[in-house]
């Protein structure tokens, strides 16, 4: 007797907004998530106990979403708690004031389903500035594991993760509160493989009140602790665009930084203290850039 061939379901894809009086962006945010053509997607938004208008935007989108809002350690630790109770096999975060782009959550499910051998995906991003206008593209690169010891090339909102392997890396760090994303690839390369697709999934906003920004001293400096963590080592376009932000407190987005041979020459004591047992590397690293040409190929690899 013939039956008709029944098609597998797609897979559930969990998405978890962190929050935090965020009622100026989260609407948008929102819609860029409910927007998507994918037929099976679980939003959660985690609110920290917003005192805006946050929860009150939050409650006129159910059902379409679960929202919770009580304290949390941190966003971090909220997205580790959203992901506790979300069941998608394919798993994201997109803050508050991010955008995903039409068509992106079906593109990564179509990438994942074609190669089950890879354990996450990451498209193309774009910056966006406060209303929302397209700045310039996140500077994405292929997947290349060694590459991540000096550079974070995966813009977050434009990736994506299995589920099982978040779980089996334990999530993110809740003790880092900037660098928690950055960290995260670092680990999830060593056992896992990710995959770059070439299109635009997501837009990542830039403003003044957000922490790439707004804490840029401190950004640097849980930079460095992560890369001592993972390679025992600070690169020296870390420590030279460290040394300029102290200098003239440039933002180096908006405010591009600005090369100085002053600054050049600081780095050389300042690297060598941040890399007592790879003095040799770091020498090696600064001397690669000794000529203006070379100081500015070297920032722009970061």
């Amino acid at each position: 007797m013939w039956e008709p061939e029944v098609s597998p379901r797609p897979p559930l894809v969990s998405i978890v907004t962190p929050c935090l009086n965020a009622g100026r962006y989260i609407e948008t945010t929102i819609q860029s998530v409910l927007e998507q053509d994918y037929p099976r997607v679980e939003y959660l938004v985690m609110d920290g106990g917003s005192a805006d208008d946050t929860v009150e935007i939050l409650k006129r989108y159910e059902p379409q979403l679960r929202w919770v809002s009580e304290k949390d350690r941190g966003t971090a630790d909220a997205i580790n708690k959203g992901f506790e109770s979300c069941r998608g096999e394919v798993f994201t975060y997109l803050n508050a004031d991010d955008l995903l782009l039409p068509g992106a959550v079906s593109a990564v499910v179509n990438a994942l389903e074609a190669q089950p051998g890879i354990s996450g995906v990451y498209g193309e991003a774009w910056w966006i500035n406060e209303s929302g206008a397209r700045i310039r593209p996140y500077p994405v690169k292929e997947f290349d594991p060694k590459l991540l010891e000096s550079e974070c090339f995966i813009c977050q909102p434009a990736s994506f993760a299995r589920s099982d392997a978040f779980r089996n890396l334990g999530g993110l760090d809740p003790t880092l509160g900037l660098t928690f994303d950055y960290e995260f690839w670092m680990r999830f390369s060593r056992l896992y493989t990710l995959k770059k697709i070439d299109q635009p999934l997501a837009c990542s906003r830039m403003h003044v009140a957000n922490k790439s920004l707004g804490q840029k001293k401190e950004v640097f400096e849980e930079t460095f602790r992560v890369l001592h963590q993972h390679y025992g080592y600070v690169p020296f376009s870390w420590v030279y665009s460290y040394l300029c932000f102290l200098a003239d407190g440039r933002d180096q987005f908006y405010e591009p930084l600005n090369p100085s041979f002053a600054r050049y020459a600081a780095s050389l004591p300042r690297g060598l203290a941040l890399n007592p047992r790879a003095m040799v590397r770091y020498l090696a690293d600064w001397s690669g850039a000794m000529t203006w040409r070379g100081l500015q190929r070297r920032l722009s690899e970061r």
